[in-house]
């Protein structure tokens, strides 16, 4: 599903933020990043959408080889690839229900299928009855979970969730990690990177370390030690 092969990243000789990476993710696993800040997992972020191109390396992600993907590509290929990120970046004047249909409004969705697939979306999150709630009267827990609904809404095969809790507490937290299990279960394959040693520790899934631009560990069922 995911696959680097021998990629590195730097923007001068003596700024390597990723060093000959070479890691396969699978369909249907749930994989967890982790590492101290500076280990390179924001730009390992950034090439697996496309937002930055690799200096060395391939990088495919199902069908797609995107190491050197022209820009032009790059929003049919974000429709395979729901993102989400510690910023809600919701649209403040639009209710939940318009947060999440404006994705297929971009993408020339007609109204009947909106209609079709947003509610269905927003029962996945919790959230089908705060449609027509506007973001300032959500709680900073459902503000997350409009943004995960948002990013289900062309059925991608892969969601990466870079720091999804990192503005949370412990409760909201909770729910937005039974949500993305629950997605994966679905099928989609789940990349979390995360901060948050007891959310790791919990999940007991596969752990991939970074430190200083390199994996130095990936264990199954692995634990966030650093």
């Amino acid at each position: 599903m995911i696959s680097l092969h021998g990629v590195s990243k730097f923007y001068t000789p003596e700024a390597v933020v990723l060093k000959d990476i070479n890691l396969t993710i699978n369909a249907g696993e749930f994989v967890s990043v982790v590492g101290q800040s500076g280990a390179g997992k924001t730009t390992l972020v950034k090439l697996l959408i496309a937002e930055e191109k690799p200096t060395r390396g391939k990088i495919k992600l199902g069908d797609w080889d995107i190491t050197n993907i022209r820009s032009s590509v790059v929003p049919f290929l974000r429709r395979q690839i729901g993102v989400i990120f510690q910023d809600f970046k919701l649209l403040p004047k639009k209710t939940v229900f318009e947060n999440v249909s404006f994705a297929l409004e971009v993408a020339g969705v007609s109204a009947l299928r909106i209609r079709q697939v947003v509610p269905p979306v927003l029962n996945i999150v919790g959230l089908s009855d705060k449609a027509g709630r506007y973001p300032t009267e959500l709680s900073g827990g459902e503000q997350q979970r409009v943004v995960i609904a948002r990013s289900l809404v062309h059925r991608p095969k892969v969601i990466i969730a870079d720091e999804p809790t990192g503005n949370l507490d412990s409760i909201n937290t909770t729910d937005v990690i039974q949500i993305l299990k629950k997605i994966n279960e679905f099928g989609t394959t789940i990349l979390l990177v995360t901060h948050n040693r007891e959310v790791v520790n919990h999940l007991r899934r596969r752990v991939i370390t970074l430190a200083d631009g390199q994996i130095v560990s990936d264990e199954e069922a692995g634990k966030y030690v650093i």
